[in-house]
């Protein structure tokens, strides 16, 4: 829609004429299903006579009121924006609107949930989402105080950034008058009701506040809920970050609501933030799913700081709330929590995010152009959030650790409550270290691309090492050599351990260092560059360290460093330097011993996409097979009871192929086959029921009954991934349809069909869609909200068939369509996934 992608010139050219202070907002949700009524008084200050816009996404516009005076409506609103001309010094806008719930989990969310149809809503405002709940200048350095009055059923919990009050009830019907918030940037302010349970508690702050804590579900989730667990790991947050920020806990309280089809893991909302209800554990799930919740939990209160207290001026610093809060949430974890091993999760999931981000033909420095809201859309990525972190940790590690808390703490006291750039950090940084960081910027934060390393080693007759230097690689269209602040690791084979026996810690620059520190000392049996994951870049081990690594991964007893190892040859792997059936090989006869949930999660994510898309094409249906019989063997000779016969298990399902397959996953289902330990739960059930219906042993039918036995949320995502699993042209055309064809999906639903489509062991069967799927982009871009779009696009792309047919198919429809540069970044993305998968699976197929 014209008007709707606010750009940076726009925005900047807005901030040099306005300035806002404060906004009343007055919601309605006691008007349908449909629509609430939305009147915001702004009061701002401006150059007199300028003329400016403010955002409103609206149904309709009753009336505008600038300075005492009505406006035309129809001559200053086109839905979008509302123009405002000839302006006084000190300025009151008054904007009587109705606006429009969604489904698509942007502005104002409106679920009903199938157990007892009760209404839940909740806002999400992160980019540029607050104008369709109420007008405002939608952009994050034009902070104000929002003042918020909610009409809604009396019988709700109303919850925004505030404390709640009493409301004013009139018979079913409650008015609740919030009091005005600290100066905020609107996306980080919100609106959450309905009859949502609620546990309270409260923590004492670092200045001696009483600061009062809630966690908030919905009623037919309230039984799942363990509310002290996420106070325990609050308190100990807030203790770490309290003492680590040397800065009291901004906001008067801090709610934490679990909400329904949220489109990602949460969102910091100042006071009030929201999560995924995925994080309400109804059934067993992985260790690595507990870890993320805590992990998520200390992100979004990191952002209490890093992002609320202290905002970005505009979104190419988005980076900086992200990053931190990255960084934050895992030392943090690992240090104040019982989840000590969590750097090595970040090394296992984070990073690998961000070396597939950081490879791809879109990547861009972690500093990035954002010309446009559509920018910062996309830009919601891996170098954001996990190369960010990734950067983070090696400044901490440039710096150290006393002088960069130090330094974000100056920062906190300094620039609290307004808006910065990235200067703003390094000059704080500079002061407490010492360090100049100018040139170290440059290099990390304004230039794209991941560095790789590499040992050159001589070693005696005896083993000793005579030279010993790093080399350092750029791939050719990102050429930029960094500094690295790393350490090398030896490790030698003792008894049944591999053991570090010695460890150097240097500043690696240019294309070869030299490492005088390790002449003389024996080589061991493994050489680990990057030991302990400082650094970010992808590493390779010499010849005899990777016969090593390959024959007693296993036995190496740091976890972090296995999956250090781990990642380098996956690294290796994608970047078709190993054959993808030794990575198979490796992954299968190794993961059993891996003791770490996340670490075995994310490879047996990438064994699957091995054995479906990185082998080659004429081996891949038996490859397929292999992974099922190997997966299914590992869950039989697992522990009982464990993390890791659970995941084989899910995984086991998730790549069935064969009859034999079909029988183990029938047998699981109705009870006649079990496993000690494994409890078949209700969300185990169906992944054991979609693993069937992949291999073709249950269908319509068995979705619909299981869905009978289960009417709820989950359960109708969890069926609609099922549906669009069925292992048929038509199914995939279906599902396809379903989504593509009607708008009245919800996100959670769009989502979950999406997965279901692309899961399959037969490509073939997506090859009719590839015309549908190209000449359906434009329309789903044109008619969809960001989000939707973005999960159409992304998740129909048939990927799968991973062959030249498709990767000619995408170009001829980039070359056609030179148009929405946001549309085809996804696009070049996708098809950049699919000729690296081509050039795997040559090497493989040698």
């Amino acid at each position: 829609m014209p008007g709707e992608n606010l750009t940076r010139v726009e925005a900047q050219e807005r901030k040099s004429v306005v300035d806002a202070q404060s906004y009343e907002i007055a919601l309605d949700l006691t008007r349908g299903d449909e629509v609430f009524g939305s009147s915001t008084t702004v009061r701002f200050t401006a150059t007199p006579g300028a003329s400016t816009f403010i955002d409103a996404l609206t149904r309709t516009v009753h009336s505008v009121t600038l300075n005492g005076t009505a406006l035309d409506v129809a001559a200053v609103n086109d839905g979008v924006r509302i123009q405002l001309a000839d302006l006084a010094e000190s300025n009151v806008l008054e904007v009587v609107a109705d606006a429009e719930y969604t489904n698509t989990g942007e502005g104002l969310h409106r679920f009903v949930d199938p157990v007892d149809g009760e209404v839940y809503l909740y806002s999400q405002f992160e980019v540029p989402d607050s104008r369709r709940v109420f007008a405002v200048f939608e952009q994050p350095d034009l902070k104000a105080t929002f003042q918020f009055t909610v009409t809604a059923p009396a019988r709700w919990e109303v919850v925004s950034n505030q404390t709640t009050p009493e409301p004013v009830v009139d018979g079913e019907v409650g008015t609740w008058s919030f009091t005005p918030t600290p100066v905020l940037s609107s996306y980080i302010t919100a609106i959450i009701a309905g009859p949502y349970d609620v546990v309270r508690s409260d923590l004492t702050s670092a200045d001696g506040r009483t600061i009062p804590l809630g966690i908030f579900t919905r009623r037919s989730l309230t039984e799942y809920l363990d509310a002290d667990y996420i106070f325990e790991k609050t308190r100990q947050g807030f203790a770490y970050y309290e003492e680590k920020f040397d800065y009291a806990y901004p906001f008067e309280k801090y709610d934490q609501l679990f909400v329904p089809e949220f489109n990602a893991g949460a969102m910091e909302n100042a006071g009030a933030v929201t999560f995924v209800e995925t994080y309400v554990f109804r059934s067993k799930v992985t260790d690595a799913i507990k870890e993320r919740r805590v992990v998520t939990i200390l992100h979004e209160l990191a952002h209490m700081w890093f992002g609320d207290l202290v905002t970005m001026k505009w979104w190419n610093d988005l980076w900086l709330n992200e990053s931190f809060a990255e960084w934050a949430s895992t030392i943090s974890t690992a240090e104040a929590t019982e989840w000590t091993e969590a750097w090595t999760t970040f090394q296992a999931m984070e990073k690998s995010w961000a070396y597939r981000q950081d490879q791809l033909p879109s990547t861009h420095p972690v500093v990035a152009t954002i010309n446009d809201l559509e920018d910062v859309q996309v830009n919601f990525d891996g170098i954001t959030y996990a190369k960010g972190g990734s950067v983070l940790k090696q400044l901490v590690a440039w710096v150290g650790i006393d002088a960069f808390y130090a330094g974000v703490a100056a920062y906190f006291k300094k620039h609290h409550h307004s808006n910065t750039e990235l200067s703003d950090l390094l000059v704080e940084l500079e002061a407490t270290s010492g360090r100049e960081l100018t040139s170290w910027s440059k290099l990390w934060l304004e230039t794209a691309g991941v560095n790789t390393l590499r040992p050159e080693l001589e070693v005696d007759g005896d083993g000793a090492i005579t030279s010993f230097a790093v080399l350092q690689e750029a791939a050719a269209d990102h050429p930029t050599i960094r500094p690295h602040r790393l350490a090398i690791g030896l490790y030698a084979l003792q008894g049944d351990a591999l053991v570090r026996t010695d460890r150097v810690e240097i500043d690696v620059d240019g294309t070869r260092t030299e490492v005088p520190e390790l002449v003389g000392l024996n080589r061991g049996d493994l050489v680990l560059i990057n030991d302990d994951d400082l650094a970010y870049a992808k590493i390779r081990l010499d010849e005899v360290s990777l016969a090593t690594a390959i024959a007693h991964l296993s036995k190496i007893s740091n976890p972090l460093a296995r999956a250090l190892v781990w990642g380098s040859v996956w690294d290796a792997t994608r970047d078709a330097e190993t054959s993808a059936s030794d990575y198979v090989h490796l992954v299968l006869e190794n993961i059993a011993t891996e003791t770490e949930s996340t670490t075995i999660r994310t490879t047996l994510s990438q064994l699957l996409q091995a054995a479906r898309s990185y082998v080659a094409p004429a081996r891949r249906a038996s490859t397929v097979t292999e992974v099922g019989d190997g997966l299914w063997a590992l869950a039989q000779g697992a522990e009982a009871g464990s993390d890791a016969q659970f995941q084989f298990v899910t995984f086991f399902a998730a790549i069935a192929s064969t009859e034999a397959h079909a029988e183990a996953l029938a047998g699981l289902l109705d009870g006649s086959l079990a496993l000690e330990g494994l409890t078949v739960d209700t969300d185990l059930r169906w992944q054991l029921l979609e693993g069937l219906v992949l291999v073709g042993g249950a269908g319509e039918a068995e979705i619909d009954a299981a869905l009978a036995d289960d009417n709820t949320a989950n359960g109708a995502q969890a069926a609609a991934r099922a549906r669009a699993t069925i292992p048929t042209t038509e199914g995939k055309l279906a599902a396809f349809a379903s989504i593509v064809d009607s708008s009245e999906q919800p996100n959670a639903i769009v989502r979950s069909t999406a997965m279901g489509f692309q899961h399959t062991n037969d490509p073939a069967i997506l090859q009719p869609l590839v015309e549908r799927y190209f000449s359906s982009l434009t329309g789903i871009w044109e008619s969809r909200s960001y989000h939707i779009a973005d999960t159409l696009v992304s998740g129909l792309y048939p990927a799968g068939l991973a062959d030249q047919a498709l990767v000619d198919a995408s170009y001829a429809w980039l070359e056609a369509n030179p148009e929405t540069p946001a549309l085809r970044r996804i696009v070049s993305e996708s098809v950049a996934g699919v000729e690296r998968a081509l050039r795997v699976q040559a090497v493989d197929a040698r």
